[in-house]
């Protein structure tokens, strides 16, 4: 099972899409406006460079531990030591990724654990964040939502692309 580094560099930029797509004003953009206080005007002091580079930087961490959230066959791997035990490793797994080395690869299959991803880890602490920053529900759901999509189509990406 090698590591897909395609699907992880493709992955990575789909916080981008979802991003352009979610926080357009014609969706959640004037929304998500009003719940932080941001105008046109300031947001046109952002340094962009910045703020595009750490996204992509960040979205790479995150697309790069994704594939150990949604193949479970990391899991066997992980019981070995890791790659570079797999010329060592006992012939039962050898045998068990004969058997199942390729199943539940499938995009619906990890779509559905990056949709779980996003409501059991980014609901979450954006919520736990939110709260003590005092924002509304509304900011909560928008901004959650934006993960849950995001990482539901990484996990798609990452599962389904072998």
């Amino acid at each position: 099972m090698p590591f897909n580094f395609y699907a992880v560099l493709a992955s990575t930029f789909v916080t981008l899409v979802v991003g352009f797509v979610w926080y357009n004003p014609k969706v959640f953009g004037t929304i998500w406006m009003n719940e932080t206080g941001m105008t046109e005007e300031k947001a046109r002091q952002s340094s962009m460079l910045k703020v595009f580079g750490l996204t992509i930087l960040f979205s790479f961490m995150l697309a790069f531990l994704m594939p150990v959230l949604v193949i479970h066959q990391f899991g066997p791997l992980g019981m070995i030591g890791g790659p570079e035990f797999m010329e060592t490793a006992k012939p039962s797994y050898a045998a068990f990724m004969a058997d199942y080395g390729t199943a539940f690869r499938t995009y619906q299959h990890g779509a559905l654990h990056g949709f779980m991803t996003g409501i059991f880890f980014a609901l979450p602490m954006t919520a736990i964040n939110s709260l003590f920053e005092q924002k509304t529900w509304k900011y909560i759901m928008v901004t959650s939502g934006y993960w849950i999509v995001s990482l539901t189509i990484m996990g798609a990406i990452l599962c389904g692309w072998q």
